[in-house]
């Protein structure tokens, strides 16, 4: 049987125009991406830190917690208190459950904004940051897609490293032992 091609190779999301279509299909190939390299991980190996890396969960945490800031920037908005202390706990492990809650909600959530995007806004100057940083609503939304697929890229990565040093099974301290700078 074939492997279902990329979501940009399979002519869906049509009624939408080229930007944030390719931004909606870089984001569901991060949600199918991360189901399959995570879907089996046990909750030790989703938050190890093996080779000194940050680990599984925190790249999905980090994945979808950018999108929300990146986003409410493209939006016109600053940050909340909420965003910025979300933000500060992303290290923080938590449960398997919770982690793919967080990461299912942000991700659909992520989907629905840029859908909202009006295609007419892309040049509109926004800021970002406390030094409120200039770039555009276009530049928001095409960072959403690079900075979302580099973060899979390095969960996948080390999605691998996890699995083929297997801590879960390992007895406790071998993660202690990969967990040194390379």
């Amino acid at each position: 049987m074939d492997a279902m091609p990329e979501p940009w190779l399979r002519g869906t999301l049509t009624e939408v125009d080229a930007v944030r279509r390719g931004v909606l299909h870089a984001l569901e190939l991060a949600g199918e991406d991360v189901a399959r390299w995570t879907g089996e991980l046990t909750e030790e190996q989703l938050e190890v830190r093996t080779l000194n890396v940050p680990s599984v969960g925190f790249q999905m945490r980090h994945i979808v917690r950018s999108l929300d800031r990146l986003l409410t920037y493209a939006e016109g908005r600053q940050l909340s208190e909420e965003q910025l202390g979300a933000l500060k706990s992303e290290m923080a492990g938590g449960s398997r459950e919770a982690l793919f809650e967080e990461f299912a909600l942000g991700l659909e959530s992520a989907l629905q904004r840029v859908r909202a995007i009006a295609p007419g806004s892309y040049e509109e100057v926004r800021g970002v940051g406390r030094r409120m940083l200039p770039t555009s609503v276009g530049g928001l939304l095409v960072h959403c897609a690079d900075h979302t697929q580099r973060h899979v890229g390095q969960l996948v990565t080390t999605a691998k490293i996890v699995m083929e040093l297997n801590p879960a099974s390992a007895g406790a301290g071998r993660e202690n032992r990969f967990d040194t700078a390379l």
